[in-house]
């Protein structure tokens, strides 16, 4: 014998309110993470004047044992625009290396010289003089 009732089917699914607060907690996490990426591109460029800068420093450490072996190999590092010369293939473009010191650097005297990078970044490279 049938019922006199209609018969009640489960509807699956999410409610408005479910739906809104999974919205809302979307906008919150947002507002909260995207400031944190929006100043990464200065980050980055700071990072990488920072490594060349190291990289001129490890140059000129290799450099003055290279010079020290054979004098006729290696460069001759009297001035900071020199350190440019201890990088395979010279400074990245939109790079600069300069300082105020007294000049020629004497052989064997540890100077810091600026590394100017892109939209301002700057890092300090150590240079060692040689002849």
């Amino acid at each position: 014998m049938r019922s006199s009732y209609p018969s009640r089917t489960l509807q699956t699914g999410f409610t408005l309110i479910e739906l809104v607060m999974v919205i809302v907690i979307l906008g919150i996490l947002s507002a909260v993470a995207i400031p944190k990426f929006v100043d990464l591109r200065s980050d980055a460029q700071t990072a990488a004047t920072q490594a060349v800068a190291g990289a001129i420093s490890s140059g000129s450490a290799i450099n003055i044992a290279t010079r020290k072996v054979n004098g006729t190999k290696g460069v001759p590092v009297t001035d900071c625009s020199h350190g440019a010369q201890l990088l395979q293939g010279g400074l990245p473009a939109n790079y600069s290396l300069g300082g105020s010191l007294p000049l020629p650097v004497p052989e064997g005297a540890v100077v810091n010289c600026t590394l100017n990078g892109p939209n301002g970044s700057v890092a300090t490279a150590t240079l060692i003089g040689i002849l």
